[in-house]
């Protein structure tokens, strides 16, 4: 079965805020559910980087390329903070409430100017073969939690950003890189 690009990465930011109201409604969830949100949210990064993000690019979207970049390495040190919490504490309630706001201004961004720009740059059949490529990837990093990239990934994250002699950078070197643009 063929999927749209555009459409899977909308189902999961659906998943994503179902999992935000979980987690603020049902505290008795959360040890269970809190993994479940930073593996999903960190997939789905790393899918949209790899894949997403580099042909995105090359069609002229630079500049939403590296904001988005930038919005993902914020996350990913906002989620590191979330998992450092314990469950039952005042700390985890702000932690989550900074994830929510951090993820769902990133969401409202990107369903209102780099979905509907994909939508209308690329071909039905470019937008089929994203949605397969965005699919594999995901499964590919599913479990995996902030913090956990290879320096691979973390060279494509500062190729998105536009950081010049990133490949010549350690992986130590690269992830500063991308601690100054999330923060």
């Amino acid at each position: 079965m063929r999927y749209d690009v555009v459409d899977l990465i909308m189902q999961d930011h659906r998943e994503v805020e179902r999992l935000f109201d979980e987690l603020k409604n049902h505290p008795e969830k959360r040890p269970l559910l809190t993994p479940v949100m930073c593996g999903l949210l960190v997939a789905h990064s790393r899918a949209e980087e790899s894949e997403v993000y580099p042909p995105a690019r090359d069609a002229g979207g630079q500049d939403e390329v590296e904001h988005s970049q930038e919005e993902h390495a914020e996350a990913e040190l906002l989620l590191a903070k979330l998992l450092d919490c314990e469950y039952d504490s005042p700390k985890y309630e702000k932690a989550l409430q900074d994830v929510v706001d951090s993820i769902t201004h990133h969401v409202e961004e990107e369903e209102k100017t780099v979905l509907p720009g994909m939508r209308k740059r690329l071909s039905t059949q470019r937008r089929h073969e994203l949605g397969e490529a965005f699919a594999r990837s995901r499964a590919d990093h599913l479990g995996e939690l902030p913090g956990q990239a290879t320096r691979d990934e973390l060279l494509v994250q500062a190729q998105n950003l536009g950081v010049t002699g990133a490949s010549n950078m350690t992986k130590e070197q690269l992830r500063k890189e991308l601690q100054k643009a999330g923060s």
